[in-house]
């Protein structure tokens, strides 16, 4: 990597395609690393903070879109898929979980450098997150999925898991019911305050040191809930 441009990470499983890429991207300047397996990806984003991701959705251990939904949970760093899937339905379910952009392989590099030059361009530089959260006896290590009390870790069920970093992600902020019950169901015909309910009690059961008078996890009457970061 002897370029000085912008650090991209490439997800891909295919040599010959990571050949490509590995042309094209030297080409226009960037810089570059490579990962041929989801996890491996995941990681290599966790710690190096890429400024943009290229991603296959047909990698050997995890579908491209699981690793973009694990990704979303905790980076707003832009992602541009490359896919021989061409349907419809499949470039709508990549933007839907937060892809930015969607190559249809084979593509030439004069279009990939175009998208990535537009991808740079409307990044968020203002919205880069740590990995990593820490409150009080809490460490959450968000790219593994790992949440830690004292050291001890923590089994969350998907939805508490969900519930949990989705406050995290606007920690400090009043989160209101409707936009929890959206993030965290998905807009699931039915979910309703009740479920908010029964599943923030689980988490403070699980997380707090006195779930009746919980210190972080906090309820905002007729509103919605907030993840307190001041002690």
């Amino acid at each position: 990597m002897t370029a000085s441009g912008p650090l991209l990470l490439l997800v891909e499983d295919e040599p010959q395609m990571r050949r490509f890429l590995r042309v094209a991207l030297e080409g226009g300047g960037y810089r570059y690393l490579e990962a041929a397996t989801g996890q491996e990806g995941l990681a290599m984003a966790a710690q190096h903070r890429p400024d943009l991701i290229l991603l296959d959705l047909g990698l050997p251990d995890m579908d491209g879109l699981d690793l973009m939904t694990r990704l979303r949970e905790w980076a707003r760093t832009p992602v541009i898929i490359l896919s021989a899937r061409g349907q419809e339905a499949d470039k709508i379910g990549a933007l839907d979980v937060g892809a930015d952009d969607y190559l249809t392989k084979p593509f030439g590099t004069g279009e990939l450098l175009a998208r990535i030059r537009v991808a740079l361009r409307h990044a968020d530089t203002g919205d880069v997150q740590d990995p990593v959260f820490s409150l009080g006896r809490w460490r959450v290590d968000l790219a593994r999925r790992q949440v830690l009390v004292e050291g001890r870790e923590i089994h969350l069920t998907p939805i508490e898991y969900r519930l949990f970093t989705t406050l995290i992600r606007h920690a400090g902020k009043v989160v209101t019911q409707r936009q929890l019950l959206k993030e965290v169901w998905g807009g699931v015909a039915g979910a309703q305050p009740l479920y908010l309910r029964v599943y923030m009690a689980q988490l403070r059961h699980k997380l707090e040191e006195d779930p009746s008078r919980p210190r972080y996890l906090r309820t905002e009457p007729g509103v919605g809930y907030r993840l307190r970061t001041e002690d």
